[in-house]
């Protein structure tokens, strides 16, 4: 389902406009990518829960040469299904 098939969707469920629906889509965009880019943790209970992983500087092993590697420090997403999200996708 893309933006538009939701906005779509939620119009008609909740009585708003598409164009509403639309831009409040866009707005908890904007604002869950603010809230992670600060470090924050969001939460959407049985659906997902999104926060922000820091991984320090480590060494490692070249799996193909066994050599040791420095692997550098990153960040990253990382996303969790809720409850009702997992037994969504299971069909239930």
């Amino acid at each position: 389902m893309n933006r538009t098939d939701l906005a779509s969707t939620i119009a008609q469920r909740t009585g708003v406009s598409v164009k509403d629906a639309t831009a409040v889509i866009t707005g908890l965009n904007d604002v869950i990518l603010e809230a992670i880019g600060r470090g924050e943790k969001v939460q959407l209970p049985g659906l997902l829960t999104i926060e922000r992983v820091e991984r320090a500087a480590r060494t490692g092993r070249n799996p193909q040469t066994g050599a040791e590697i420095q692997i550098p420090a990153s960040n990253a997403a990382k996303v969790t299904a809720g409850s009702k999200l997992k037994a969504a996708a299971k069909g239930e």
